[in-house]
């Protein structure tokens, strides 16, 4: 059921240019995953800068007359950021605003500054993910917070409720399989025994023809064939330091050696290519600096589970 991989491929392999042919993903995974809508990608686009507070901060009795946040559920490195488009109502003609990121416990994890907003002005708020310290933010629900550079929160609406709309979800990872999967019996684990070795990474089972996503965004390290491996794809994990390798595909991943793909993005089908006697994802995590690159594989297990609980 397990595949069966040898020690270090090939350094050939690294450089052998497959042909990469076209590839049909299902429409519904970029909906499900939050993920590009084709097979090719780039990097998102920037979020929005966070600007600098007044030198003095003023503002008036500020009210929130419409608030929407778009998507609800989004990824680290995905292909839409988290992004609030705002108008409050003021008892001044200019405003001080800050906004805040604020998690489940109510600290902030980012901050924006936008100075002399008149009311009733159209904010637009696009977040990265990445914290005050420039750091990817942990998974969770969040909510922007709309105040004045003072500190004092704007209150809502009472006569609009449903035109206010601040709450999301947001995840640094996203389950490589989507639809029904498991997770094998204990020949598909990692360290299980191999012919002069040990399973290097996780299988999940699901069938053939299911959609792969990309389990963190990043640059594509290796698309390819190997024997053992059959169709197969390293992803170099953005802001992880570790590599992502995904095999057995059913056909060549449409991505190419050095492109862009972003959390959730299609990246090929489940299948039984190489030394696979079942349909199955083969699913490895490197550690830095990366795969066989002088990094080592660690368990994926604990990893998959937790994202598998909110995909």
């Amino acid at each position: 059921m397990a595949g069966k991989f040898a020690g270090p491929w090939s350094k050939g392999i690294w450089f052998a240019i497959v042909a990469l042919v076209a590839l049909v993903v299902p429409a519904c995974a970029s909906a499900a995953t939050g993920g590009a809508p084709t097979a090719a990608g780039s990097p998102p686009p920037p979020g929005s800068p966070s600007g600098s507070p007044s030198g003095s901060p003023s503002a008036g009795a500020l009210r929130l007359i419409s608030a929407k946040t778009s998507p609800h559920k989004s990824f680290y490195y995905g292909y839409r950021y988290p992004k609030l488009v705002f108008e409050v109502a003021s008892t001044q003609a200019q405003n001080d605003l800050r906004i805040d990121v604020v998690d489940v416990a109510g600290e902030s994890v980012r901050t924006f500054f936008r100075n002399d907003v008149a009311p009733r002005q159209a904010v637009s708020i696009r977040w990265d993910g990445t914290s005050n310290a420039n750091t990817p933010a942990a998974n969770g629900r969040y909510t922007f917070q709309v105040s004045s550079q003072a500190g004092t929160a704007a209150t809502t609406s009472a006569a609009s409720p449903q035109a206010i709309d601040l709450t999301f979800a947001f995840f640094g990872y996203s389950f490589p399989v989507l639809g029904p999967h498991d997770f094998g019996g204990a020949g598909a684990s990692f360290g299980a025994a191999r012919t002069g070795h040990t399973h290097q990474g996780q299988d999940i089972m699901a069938s053939c023809g299911q959609t792969e996503v990309a389990a963190r965004g990043g640059k594509v390290q290796y698309a390819g064939y190997e024997a053992n491996a059959g169709n197969y794809v390293v992803i170099d994990g953005k802001g992880t330091g570790r590599d992502f390798m995904y095999a057995h595909l059913a056909q060549p991943s449409p991505l190419k050696t050095g492109a862009s793909v972003r959390t959730g993005q299609p990246i090929g089908v489940v299948g039984e290519t190489g030394d696979a006697t079942a349909c199955h994802l083969h699913f490895e995590i490197w550690t830095a600096p990366g795969w066989y690159q002088g990094g080592s594989p660690i368990d994926p297990l604990p990893l998959l589970k937790q994202w598998d609980r909110y995909s």
